[in-house]
């Protein structure tokens, strides 16, 4: 597999250095097929894909393994077999192939039918008074000359966004009360 920074050596060496193909297949340890494929072409990235993926053990267990995982899927969570389980399951049908195997097509077979999460929108909309959102902080104040810790109840609206803040003394139960009282 070719790397960008391959290709761009490739090229640099062919028309800025002008080395010949021989010569760069050489230096840089790839065919001089290659060499040509990068010169003649603009692209930046070169990756196969197969059309068909071969399956010579799997494929002709496609089908109990279809319905293993078919039937699987319809217990519920507590009560699924591990993949593992599955896999031994088809062994001890006669399936001589490997559990990597097993682990792709299962994998695939999943995303194929859409055992995903979708995506979901959710407006955040409350009426007057509905909601707020509360937290505490810690600010250091100069009272009377002297620097002490206060506690600041902040209180945000939901509805119109307003923010609500106030001092005390401490963190208590109290002063949650009389800050939720005065917002």
């Amino acid at each position: 597999m070719l790397i960008v920074e391959t290709i761009a050596r490739i090229r640099r060496e062919h028309f800025i250095k002008g080395k010949t193909i021989k010569e760069i297949a050489r230096d840089l340890k790839v065919s001089r097929n290659t060499v040509r494929k990068v010169l003649r072409s603009g692209k930046t990235l070169f990756e196969y894909e197969r059309s068909i993926q071969p399956r010579p053990k799997l494929g002709r267990w496609a089908a109990e393994l279809d319905e293993l995982l078919a039937a699987n899927a319809a217990k519920s969570a507590r009560e699924q077999l591990t993949l593992i389980r599955i896999f031994e399951e088809l062994r001890g049908r006669g399936y001589d192939g490997g559990y990597d195997a097993v682990r792709r097509y299962a994998r695939r077979w999943s995303k194929e039918r859409g055992q995903s999460t979708a995506a979901a929108y959710v407006p955040l909309s409350f009426a007057a008074g509905e909601a707020y959102q509360f937290d505490w902080s810690h600010e250091i104040v100069l009272l009377n000359g002297v620097t002490a810790i206060v506690k600041v109840a902040h209180v945000r609206l939901c509805h119109s966004r307003m923010l609500f803040v106030r001092a005390y003394p401490r963190e208590t139960q109290e002063m949650v009360f009389d800050a939720h009282d005065r917002a």
